[in-house]
């Protein structure tokens, strides 16, 4: 089965990483997509960083994917949805569970979330980057959004299960394999399911999703270019690729 490459939390903010991870992605011949934050934890705006912004281009031009993700990467800014008690409960199962208060998407009103998609949408065309799809940071969204990204002619969009073609309306269950650094428990606890869950690609397609953080210990870096090495023969160049 298919597997696609992806870097996630794309931003000047992380630049020496996102390199690290490039070149262990280039060492298998993969091109992964890259996944842009405009403006990182509201600390790192792309704008201000014309150098870093040339070298997407660059990247775009050679056939790397450029997907949105997010707006600010974080949880708490503009206007958030008032929620039932089931919605607190997903709000706190996304916020700390699964991520460290970066699920932004998944506790946004529907005007908050119109308003990111605009402005990030206009901060990479400002950049000069063509946007191939949207991934919500976490992978975290409430279910009006895909409608919403269908909306606005997106081709591609990804949770935790599955990955989307919003604008053809069409699905599929994939694989995501990608590692947790936060606590040393996270990370162990990961670093077994990516081994474990390898097998799983026989049924259905796989990302492997990589994140700056994964470039801070040993132990990962090497699990990530051991992933690479293990997916190098199926990998794809475009999200698309995983719906064939």
């Amino acid at each position: 089965m298919a597997v696609h490459v992806s870097i996630h939390d794309v931003s000047p903010a992380w630049e020496a990483e996102i390199d690290v991870a490039l070149d262990a992605c280039h060492a298998v011949g993969a091109k992964p997509a890259l996944l842009v934050v405009p403006n990182f934890h509201g600390r790192s705006p792309l704008g201000d960083h014309p150098d870093f912004a040339a070298k997407l281009r660059r990247l775009q031009a050679d056939g790397h994917e450029i997907f949105l993700h997010g707006f600010f990467h974080r949880s708490g800014f503009g206007d958030i949805t008032q929620q039932s008690d089931a919605g607190q409960f997903q709000k706190f199962f996304a916020q700390k569970i699964v991520s460290a208060g970066e699920a932004e998407f998944s506790d946004v009103s529907k005007s908050e979330a119109v308003k990111r998609l605009d402005d990030g949408e206009k901060v990479l065309k400002d950049a000069g980057l063509t946007i191939d799809g949207f991934v919500a940071p976490a992978w975290s969204m409430p279910k009006w959004l895909v409608p919403m990204l269908a909306s606005r002619g997106l081709r591609f969009t990804e949770d935790h299960t599955h990955v989307y073609d919003p604008a053809r309306q069409r699905s599929r269950a994939s694989l995501v394999l990608n590692y947790a650094s936060r606590t040393p428990a996270r990370l162990f606890s990961s670093v077994a399911y990516c081994r474990l869950a390898r097998p799983l690609r026989r049924f259905v397609p796989a990302r492997v999703a990589i994140h700056p953080g994964d470039m801070h210990t040993d132990l990962l870096r090497h699990e990530v270019r051991d992933l690479l090495a293990w997916a190098k023969s199926d990998i794809v160049p475009r999200a698309q690729d995983l719906f064939s």
